[in-house]
This record gives structure tokens, C-alpha cells and sequence, in this order.
């Protein structure tokens, strides 16, 4: 048996907004904890984490784990189709993902599974020396201000502020947040704006939002729903600078 019954659809649809734009084919896996995929892009410069726990679905039946493999870009025309009051029910017919939306009317769609050699990347395990809260809003509008001058951003945080820099071939911009965390060093490395971008398209997801950084390394980017009922984590490799 399995049915797995959400009462907010938002959850998926703006998880898959970032997945779909990251990634072309995933492997959700399902057993009686909940649900959770790993994924990196072809050019492996962006790890995905996707992880909803049993406890965040209204209804959840799972009796043994199951491996859906799954077109991104199919998957995500078919959520873009929900509105925020349905209800959303995820059911397996044969080799299809069945995604039926129900609320002032009641859509079925039948997304077929597809065949993938998959070896599910493991989570890298990173040890980081700072790691601090922001809205994502606020991380969004930042990003906005950055990229109308370059292509890739400087994230510099020391112990007061997150500075955002650029420096772009008529203009530069720089935009500082103070952050209000307990940071101990200043850190710094260089990403490309468009990466980023494709992240924050996860932005209605969780409303708590951490950035964890360190010299050269990954940027993650995480998103938590309350009473840690899922996240949504990013990792992306930086640029390295030439001198």
C-alpha cells in the first residue's frame, strides 16, 4: 500500500521549482520515515537534499520502501497545475507516479516512472566555521541587486555582516546585511549568480533559512519547515578565482 496525502501542495511544487531547474532526473525514495531525495547536476557543481519526514503528511502509508524514478521537468508541469487550497495525494499505479489534486474540482495525472541507472550520491559531510540565518526574501532582493552588474557574487561574512560584492565591467556593487550571529572569522568565496538563482526558486518552501560558509568551500543553503517536519538543502561548489 501505498498513498501519501498532503493538505498543502506549496511544499512540493516550490521544492521541484528549484529541483526541476538543478536537475533533470531524480530517485525519491520512500519508506516509513518519509520521503527524501539526493541528487547532483550533470556538471556536478549543485548537490540537492529534499527530506519530508512521515510527519508532515496529513496521511502517510508506506508499508514497504519504494524507489520512484522521476523526470523532473514532467513532474513540475504537472505540480505547477495545483492551486494553494487542493489537497494533493501521491499513489503507484504499475509504472506510474499518480498526482491527483482535489479541491473546488478533483485532477488525476498519471506521470510516467522512468528506468535509471542511479547511484544516489551521498550527502558530503563539511565542517563549517560560520553559518548564519537570513531570509531568503532578504537573500533573493540581494541577488537581484548583484547580478544587474556581473555574473558571479562574493560572499563575505565576517563577525557583523553578510557582504554581497560584484565586479562587473562598467559598474560594482556591494550590499551588507547585518546578521546578528555569533561569528568568530571572516570567510569568503566566489559563486556564479546564475547557480544561485536556480536555488532561490525553493523560496516559499520554509520561511527559516541558514547559510553556511567557509574560505573557498561549497556554499549551503538550507531551508527548514517548523518542528523540523522537512529541508531542503543545497550545496554549490564555488568559483575559483584566478589572480
Amino acid at each position: 500500500m501505498f498513498k501519501l496525502i498532503l493538505s498543502d501542495p506549496s511544499i512540493f511544487k516550490t521544492s521541484f521549482e528549484a529541483i526541476s531547474s538543478i536537475v533533470d532526473e531524480v530517485q525519491i525514495e520512500v519508506d516509513s520515515d518519509g520521503l527524501r531525495l539526493n541528487a547532483i547536476d550533470r556538471s556536478h557543481i549543485t548537490f540537492v537534499h529534499l527530506d519530508l519526514k512521515e510527519s508532515l503528511f496529513d496521511i502517510f502509508q508506506c508499508d514497504k520502501p519504494i524507489k520512484l524514478n522521476i523526470d523532473t521537468e514532467e513532474l513540475m508541469k504537472v505540480l505547477k497545475r495545483s492551486k494553494s487550497d487542493d489537497v494533493m495525494e501521491l499513489t503507484v499505479d504499475g509504472g506510474n507516479l499518480i498526482v491527483t489534486f482535489e479541491g473546488e474540482v478533483k485532477k488525476t495525472f498519471k506521470v510516467k516512472l522512468i528506468d535509471l541507472e542511479y547511484d544516489t550520491p551521498t550527502p558530503p559531510s563539511i565542517e563549517y566555521p560560520v553559518k548564519i540565518s537570513i531570509p531568503i526574501g532578504t537573500l533573493k532582493e540581494t541577488i537581484q541587486d548583484i547580478e544587474i552588474v556581473a555574473d558571479r557574487v562574493e560572499f563575505n561574512i565576517n563577525q557583523d555582516v553578510l557582504k554581497l560584492k560584484a565586479v562587473g565591467e562598467f559598474a560594482d556593487a556591494e550590499v551588507e546585511y547585518l546578521h546578528g550571529e555569533k561569528v568568530l572569522e571572516t570567510v569568503k568565496a566566489v559563486f556564479a549568480i546564475e547557480n544561485i538563482k536556480e536555488m532561490l526558486k525553493a523560496e516559499k518552501f520554509a520561511d527559516n533559512t541558514y547559510i553556511a560558509l567557509g574560505n573557498d568551500m561549497p556554499l549551503t543553503l538550507t531551508l527548514e519547515l517548523l518542528n523540523e517536519e522537512g529541508e531542503l538543502s543545497f550545496l554549490l561548489a564555488p568559483r575559483i578565482e584566478e589572480e
